[in-house]
């Protein structure tokens, strides 16, 4: 039996057919680990966020004398108002300016990079108490947001609550597209020490156990695409489609390599 340079096509066509079609395996969420799936071992671990420059604290302070209030919670000092989530109320506020501090009515400076939001509160709760005891202090960052791209999505998203996983935020920005990789999952993320990238598969269980299951304020969400979208084959008909328009590409190729070349046989 002779092999023709007809086979040799044909079966290059199915050996790159083959690699390119979208399985499941590749589009899967909460595989368990194994082959081509990573395994993660318990390294979940959340840290409170630290406050930074740049951040815009909502703070209210509640106490039993109505002129407190009014004091702390109107529109003096340098807080500046925002539209509350649900529209009805006014925030006010606070900016941690370059320095780290925040300007307070009748206190001034006080210094809140590096602390956790409960530490931040305690913090101006002790600044607050030698002026005015029996008071207590609601406090929140306001400018939590993330960002996605590539893989066809691209989004600015507000973070609803202190933390969200990754399947929450994936699902905020429409989930991964079809062609998206969802084996290599990058997050650009900053921290104290400059910008730092995390690269994980998303695909496996694992990841609810892992570093990577949670994102913080900042976070830049990076997903790469899939090699396969050149060919596009996501289901029988298209496989099908596919295979007779690469069959009917190679059988071309070959009877123009005949016309060219009548003289030579055709195997090798």
């Amino acid at each position: 039996m002779f092999v023709t340079k007809t086979h040799y096509i044909h079966i290059f066509s199915l050996i790159v057919l083959v690699s390119s079609c979208i399985t499941s395996e590749k589009v899967n969420y909460m595989q368990p680990p194994g082959f081509n799936i990573p395994s993660y071992k318990d390294s979940l671990s959340f840290e409170d966020y630290r406050l930074r420059s740049g951040d815009r604290l909502f703070v209210k302070v509640y106490s039993t004398d109505e002129k407190t209030n009014a004091l702390f919670n109107g529109s003096t000092g340098n807080s500046q108002m925002m539209m509350g989530t649900g529209g009805a109320s006014d925030l006010y506020t606070y900016l941690v300016n370059e320095e780290g501090a925040i300007t307070f009515p009748m206190i001034g400076d006080i210094f809140m990079a590096g602390k956790s939001v409960r530490e931040a509160t305690t913090t101006l709760e002790k600044a607050i108490e030698p002026l005015f005891r029996f008071s207590t202090v609601e406090m929140r960052v306001v400018n939590r947001n993330f960002s996605v791209i590539g893989g066809g999505k691209s989004g600015y998203y507000t973070m609803p609550r202190e933390k969200i996983n990754v399947f929450q935020a994936l699902a905020m920005a429409g989930d991964v597209g079809l062609f998206g990789d969802r084996s290599k999952i990058r997050v650009l993320r900053e921290t104290e020490k400059g910008t730092v990238i995390k690269s994980f598969d998303v695909r496996s269980a694992d990841i609810v156990q892992s570093e990577f299951f949670y994102i913080e304020p900042n976070d830049v969400i990076y997903i790469q695409t899939l090699n396969e979208q050149f060919f596009s084959v996501t289901n029988l008909p298209s496989l099908f489609s596919t295979v007779i328009s690469t069959f009917s590409f190679g059988v071309l190729m070959y009877d123009t390599y005949k016309r060219i070349n009548p003289g030579k046989p055709a195997a090798e």
